[in-house]
């Protein structure tokens, strides 16, 4: 048997093995971000991934809950699997000069880089023979549909049996992709590697988390200006519940990070018309489980005295979003040291502190250990017109890169570091309670 090569020499021929690949790596991030897709619909997203794994030899799965994309690669032995993710979804900007024409798509969150990203992992782990050297397999996954978006859409998937949830990483958590995996490893990008913020990667992070509200008020419709009187207005009790909100708002403690953000879908359906229906949908983020269960309950007491005002009628339909966001802290620790490694002390942070936006990748790491570091390259225009891209190179190939290097940490010697973020996980849920309670969390609201 060949004496095994060292970490540092396994990460050297990863790292030059992407840099070989940069012009195709470039070209597939660009090719992903010139055609954007919405959750569930991310078809020829999947297709140009699956492409890659096909030439490259990599068995893959296809059609997880739709459009997810799981390949997989054997090391020398099977001690731990390491799962490198990304996702394969946009979000609506219909303003931005690269939107899609029919669908307002635009790549405004920078998941076309950490597809690009994947890519160069597994062109790094097939150009190479470093998998020799490696105690563990490692899955390469492309889940769909992280951003909470087009929940009409998506309930008419749930109702057609396609999909149990409304997000792609907790129907994986449903269907058993994450069953055979021991640690996740993933990245987004951010706004940092310019002028404006020289910081080029973040290893740690925290993230609200929250639950999704579809309210219906229903009232009587009557005519506007002959018979009022005769009607139940609809919108009034709407209006008197986003009023009761926001009378809440003193009592949101600021430790918490909270945030209610509703917005009408429905005001009615003609102005001389008492509205006989309003639609509202809204998110109830906070930093942590009890915060978010404790503002559902005064916002949906809140919608219930919109309707005992006016004497209409409430249907409250609570959907599980998705959990807080913590990094796991052993896994914190080894990115940033290659975060060092590759970039230097001076333009790295360990923790990028609390942040309120959301994403699923809570709900993973609420059931298995993982990871979602930062890595920069756009100018932190988030879900906006004027987000752009501003250094693919770090964008996608420093992505990779670290990624990489995360793997090769997590299974050399046995796989050693991987069983030790394993042993040292204290998991908030089971796979089983995560399904039952947050799964169910909607009948504590009605």
């Amino acid at each position: 048997m060949k004496e095994r090569r060292s970490k540092e020499e396994l990460k050297r021929l990863a790292l030059e093995a992407i840099d070989k690949r940069r012009e195709d790596i470039l070209a597939l991030g660009d090719d992903i971000y010139s055609e954007p897709e919405l959750g569930y619909k991310e078809f020829k997203t999947a297709k140009k991934l699956t492409r890659v794994f096909s030439e490259l030899g990599i068995p893959f799965d296809e059609g997880i809950a739709i459009t997810g994309v799981k390949g997989k690669l054997k090391g020398r032995s099977d001690a731990a699997t390491v799962g490198v993710m990304a996702e394969l979804d946009s979000v609506v900007s219909p303003q931005h000069p690269n939107a899609d024409p029919q669908t307002g798509a635009a790549h405004c969150c920078g998941h076309n880089a950490m597809m690009a990203a994947l890519a160069g992992v597994a062109y790094a782990l097939t150009d190479t023979d470093i998998l020799e050297d490696l105690d563990g397999d490692v899955a390469l996954i492309a889940v769909p549909a992280e951003e909470f978006v087009e929940l009409g859409y998506r309930k008419t998937l749930i109702e057609e049996g396609k999909i149990h949830f409304m997000s792609g990483k907790q129907e994986f958590i449903r269907l058993g992709v994450f069953d055979d995996i021991d640690v996740i490893v993933m990245q987004h990008t951010f706004g940092g590697g310019n002028e404006e913020n020289p910081l080029k990667a973040m290893a740690g992070e925290s993230w609200n988390g929250f639950l999704g509200q579809e309210v219906t008020y229903i009232g009587k419709e009557a005519h506007a200006g002959m018979a009022p009187h005769s009607g139940i207005n609809a919108l009034a009790a709407a209006q008197v519940g986003l009023f009761a909100i926001n009378l809440q708002r003193e009592t949101f403690q600021e430790k918490d990070f909270v945030r209610v953000h509703p917005i009408i879908t429905k005001g009615g359906d003609l102005v001389n018309v008492i509205p006989g229906e309003v639609k509202i949908e809204t998110q109830i983020r906070a930093s942590t489980l009890p915060a978010i269960l404790e503002t559902a309950e005064k916002v949906s007491r809140s919608w219930k005295a919109g309707a005992d005002a006016l004497g209409a009628k409430v249907i409250i339909d609570t959907l599980p979003g998705y959990l807080p966001v913590r990094s796991n802290e052993l896994l914190v620790d080894l990115t940033y040291k290659n975060m060092v490694e590759l970039f230097g002390e001076e333009y790295v942070l360990k923790d990028s502190g609390h942040e309120t936006g959301s994403s699923d990748i809570g709900d993973v790491g609420a059931i298995l250990p993982a990871i979602q570091f930062r890595v920069g390259g756009s100018n932190n225009k988030f879900h906006a017109s004027d987000f752009r891209l501003l250094d693919r190179d770090l964008a996608y190939l420093g992505a990779a890169k670290l990624l990489v290097m995360d793997v090769i940490d997590l299974l050399y010697e046995g796989a050693e570091a991987a069983k030790k973020v394993v042993e040292e996980f204290e998991p908030l849920y089971t796979k089983e309670e995560y399904l039952s309670e947050w799964g169910g969390i909607g009948e504590r609201f009605k």
